[in-house]
């Protein structure tokens, strides 16, 4: 079995106070496990708490090895919501395991994972099983920056929703207990609305009710989160552009039309008709805009990949001062690919500070990760994936 080390830091924020500066207390993941994991059957591996740089051909476990990582932070995959699904072909279960440490106290933290087919998953925080999933949400928090990431300006609102969802999360866990409530309201609700028959009136408002209390809960903590997240990430944004383009954020809810109890249950005969609630919520959106225009319309690849990567980072530094003041571990997965070489340079100039802690990088272009390295002055590991194998290279440590 094999182990991961991860320790990572960061700050992109310029005039932070003297409190803010001041390094913020990191999780090292020290060791890794991982067994039938998609396609890594058998990997342990103990990486450098600095930068750890996986390189391999396209479909290989590279992102596997990421997701995996993630699992350990989010208790679920970052890319497949059912769990036996990420179970290797042909194996029973799967099991990952990370020793963690916090490097101001050397406190060790032991996360466990494992699930067999047809049983529930059981996760544990040294030796002792969660009671709830979402109790441990927050204690490593993470960011994962990968080419799905696009989804969130090619696809719907939803994409977006979840990316407030995940950031907030990891910093407040009264949000993750009103979003349940939340969705378990809306979708009793959905149920009495797709009735045949005329539904209880008196369930009916029970279930407004505890969507609307939830629902005004939700609004309040996400446009806060956006209006301190927006001029962190229009910073990094600059930064790496190069001033080129102006971007924007615009936060839309239902909640701004005024009592969210009274926008739910004024369409209520729209909502039986449809047979969903069209309004709450649920429905929140992110406009996103480049120089004043839709970026989903007028980004080209490079602005898009720009725009999304901007979005990752400024969650990466929000995490950081928010998150029980703890650096985020910061995940890179093939983030170079259809960058123009003013912007390589940029976010190569980014990483390769001292302001960054531990950063996992993969890519199939040894060159980007060489120019990294160059520029950094700490310890780092290069391993090489082979269909699901990850094996260390020998390299010299500065």
């Amino acid at each position: 079995m094999k182990y991961i080390a991860c320790f990572f830091r960061f700050s992109l924020i310029k005039g932070l106070t003297l409190q803010e500066r001041r390094r913020s207390p990191t999780m090292i993941l020290r060791k890794i496990s991982i067994l039938n994991y998609r396609n890594i059957r058998d990997v342990s591996l103990t990486l450098s708490p600095k930068i750890n740089c996986l390189i391999g051909h396209n479909g290989v476990g590279k992102t596997n090895f990421l997701d995996a990582v993630y699992y350990l932070s989010f208790c679920r995959s970052a890319f497949n919501p059912i769990d036996s699904q990420v179970i290797m072909h042909d194996e029973d279960f799967f099991m990952l395991q990370g020793s963690y440490v916090n490097d101001t106290d050397e406190e060790i933290e032991d996360i466990y994972c494992g699930m067999k087919r047809g049983t529930k998953k059981h996760f544990k925080r040294n030796g002792k099983e969660y009671k709830r999933l979402s109790e441990h949400i927050g204690l490593i928090p993470l960011v994962f920056v990968s080419p799905a990431d696009a989804s969130l300006i090619d696809n719907g609102s939803e994409e977006r929703r979840r990316l407030m969802d995940v950031v907030i999360s990891q910093y407040d866990h009264s949000y993750i207990d009103a979003l349940s409530n939340y969705n378990k309201a809306l979708q009793q609700r959905n149920v009495l609305l797709r009735q045949e028959a005329e539904p209880d009136m008196a369930l009916m408002e029970i279930w407004e009710e505890e969507m609307a209390r939830n629902g005004e809960l939700l609004y309040r903590k996400r446009d806060a989160f956006v209006k301190e997240f927006i001029p962190v990430f229009q910073r990094i944004y600059s930064s790496i552009s190069g001033d080129k383009e102006q971007v924007e954020l615009g936060y839309r809810s239902h909640c701004q039309r005024g009592s969210l109890l009274e926008v739910i249950r004024r369409d209520r005969s729209k909502d039986r008709a449809v047979g969903y609630s069209l309004h709450g919520v649920h429905r929140d959106d992110l406009e996103m805009l480049l120089d004043g225009y839709l970026m989903k319309r007028e980004g080209s690849q490079g602005q898009t990949k720009t725009f999304v990567l901007a979005l990752k980072l400024a969650q990466f530094d929000f995490l950081k001062r928010t998150a029980s003041n703890t650096t985020p571990l910061l995940l890179l997965d093939d983030i170079f690919d259809k960058l123009d070489a003013a912007r390589v340079e940029q976010i190569v100039h980014l990483v390769s500070g001292d302001s960054y802690g531990q950063i996992f990088i993969t890519d199939t272009n040894r060159d980007h990760l060489d120019r990294i390295l160059q520029n950094n002055r700490h310890a780092y590991k290069l391993f090489s994936v082979t269909n699901g194998d990850i094996s260390e290279r020998e390299v010299s440590h500065v």
